[in-house]
């Protein structure tokens, strides 16, 4: 511990720790841009300036290390002087477009420039726009907004360890971009979105979908419906003031029939239906001598990340579709059946927390066998938020209400589909009572729970010891990967999620200021709503959902059999890196 002084007061702070550090522990919020916490700490933007006593020039507060002694002030007119001139630098070269920009609202650059109170620029940059990348079907780059912070560069090489995002050119040419001046759509992106969860502005976004909903909403020949994600109603609230992990499901269900949806179904029952598929396809495996560890396949991000990186490990991964699209198959099968519909006169709307969605329902594997998309048109919780409020209705004054019946219908099991170590569970819970031949009544298996970035557990179920681990962002698929492709794994099963923390984290969910994550571990809260949500259901096993037990009795047979490979499971292929 060190003693330090910071604008007259003195304060002991950790040795380790940095001026911007102790100053908001004291309580003073130093400005920043660039700075993410344990992940970027460059000074880039400049906004973070402080007088320290003794040095001539201002320092960068992220950067500059305590020591004992140390006088430090943030408030002179000196300080804030430098703030607004470098605050005005990055404004006179970005595209300021700001009432009908994507991030109104929920712009970190344009809450400093209202903190600060800076509204009129003494002085501008002369540009020429650039080229908008917008060729994926999931993220859209921007240079004349991007204000070169560096948060998503640090965040793809250094959280995710993809690495696809740099600093290309040099002086006032430089961008952050794919190698080779490469398309997002053509680079080896995973689409995990988080690099557009950390960026300031509005340079990397979704591409949205929301006009198409409109579109087809109104458009009487079409039968529409939606169903939405577990972790969608563990944020959607933020979209609304509500504070971070408040649980909002009746109200969400209520919202979208507001909209003007059909019918309001619930991703839910098709978590259900994976756990069916999915834990049928690992007992199978166990028993038959099959590809061990097999893992799972619901994160898009994931899918994505081990066909370009680890395609020869493509076997491990299970053939079952994610929930989103095994919703979706079934939905222009069985209910289109059911109640008359033509496959190509029906719309499924999904909303999701996470972008690669998106390109995961643009796949050709994805298509039925009557030639249209098992999933039409993916919405992020963001995009739901923002047509909620275009409707102008008033959420937090709603009524709560429930989805459909039937694909409206899920048990606990599913809703933690959401949180890293959800589907593992989940699984475990019907696999465990499967084997045993019993109805189990221990069924909340908190060793694969947790926020550590890889969990190792081992079950006991009968005779049979099931070996798990649970993994979630890329960098640590990518340990367990290079494990197994060593031969060194001694697992049955693996969870593997693309994003740090799960779908409570997609890069679909609401922007979180980097400030506010800080204080608040938004995984957590996140995270706490599902498992809420969990301990309310009246079932809590997979195989307990009524609505999907009379889907196989009617319609599909039994889990892994002909008819449910052909709507429900998929394959996946070698993509090129470059």
């Amino acid at each position: 511990m060190v003693n330090i002084t910071i604008d007259g007061r003195q304060v002991t702070v950790p040795a380790n720790s940095t001026v911007l550090d102790a100053a908001r522990d004291m309580g003073i919020n130093i400005p920043t841009l660039c700075y993410l916490k344990d992940i970027n700490k460059t000074g880039a933007c400049r906004m973070c300036l402080v007088e320290v006593e003794g040095i001539r020039n201002l320092q960068t507060a992220c950067t500059f290390p305590v020591r004992d002694g140390l006088v430090v002030k943030t408030n002179t007119k000196r300080v804030r002087d430098a703030r607004r001139d470098n605050l005005q630098l990055i404004l006179s070269n970005h595209h300021r477009d700001c009432l009908s920009c994507f991030r109104n609202g929920s712009c970190e650059l344009q809450a400093l420039c209202d903190d600060m109170g800076l509204s009129e620029l003494d002085f501008e940059a002369p540009k020429e726009l650039k080229p908008v990348d917008m060729l994926s079907h999931s993220i859209v780059r921007d240079p004349n907004k991007c204000i070169l912070c560096g948060r998503c560069v640090a965040v793809c090489n250094k959280v995710q360890e993809v690495g696809i995002l740099a600093f290309t050119n040099r002086g006032v040419e430089t961008e952050v971009a794919p190698a080779f001046a490469t398309s997002m759509a053509d680079a080896p992106c995973i689409y995990c979105g988080q690099c557009v969860n950390v960026c300031p502005v509005a340079a990397l976004r979704e591409k949205t979908d929301i006009e198409k909903v409109w579109e087809v909403l109104e458009d009487e020949t079409k039968h529409v419906v939606v169903q939405v994600a577990p972790a969608v109603r563990a944020a959607l609230g933020e979209m609304f003031g509500n504070p971070i992990g408040t649980r909002v499901t009746g109200k969400m269900f209520t919202a979208l029939k507001m909209l003007g949806f059909q019918k309001v179904f619930d991703t839910n029952f098709a978590a259900d239906l994976t756990i069916m598929e999915e834990g049928t396809e690992l007992l199978g495996r166990i028993k038959n001598g099959g590809t061990l560890p097999m893992i799972t396949s619901c994160s898009p991000g994931w899918i994505r990340y081990v066909e370009h990186f680890y395609p020869e490990l493509l076997d491990h991964v299970s053939s079952c579709k994610s929930p989103q699209q095994m919703m979706g198959a079934v939905l222009k099968s069985y209910y289109a059946e059911k109640n008359n519909i033509a496959p190509e006169n029906m719309i499924v709307v999904s909303v999701m927390p996470c972008i690669a969605k998106k390109t995961e329902s643009a796949k050709e594997e994805m298509k039925n066998v009557h030639g249209t998309r098992d999933v039409d048109i993916v919405l992020t919780t963001r995009e739901l938020g923002k047509m909620i409020k275009e409707a102008r209705i008033e959420f937090n004054d709603l009524q709560d209400s429930n989805p459909d019946e039937f694909f409206g219908d899920y048990t606990g099991a599913a809703v933690i589909f959401g949180a890293t170590g959800g589907v593992m569970e989940a699984a475990i819970r019907t696999v465990a009572d499967i084997v045993s031949g019993q109805e189990l009544e221990d069924i909340e298996y908190t060793a694969v729970r947790g926020l550590e970035g890889i969990k190792e557990a081992a079950v006991k179920i009968g005779d049979l010891e099931v070996k798990v681990a649970v993994a979630h962002g890329t960098a640590n698929a990518g340990k367990l990967m290079d494990l197994v492709r060593d031969g060194k794994a001694d697992y049955h099963f693996i969870e593997i999620m693309g994003c740090s923390g799960g779908c409570v984290t997609g890069g679909g969910q609401p922007h979180v200021d980097s400030r506010t994550k800080e204080k608040v571990n938004v995984k957590l809260e996140r995270a706490k709503a599902l498992y809420t949500e969990d301990k309310l259901r009246d079932k809590r096993k997979s195989h307990h959902n009524e609505s999907v037990k009379r889907l196989y009795e009617e319609y599909l047979g039994k889990p892994n059999g002909h008819k449910a490979h052909e709507l429900l499971h998929t394959h996946y292929k070698k993509r090129e890196l470059f």
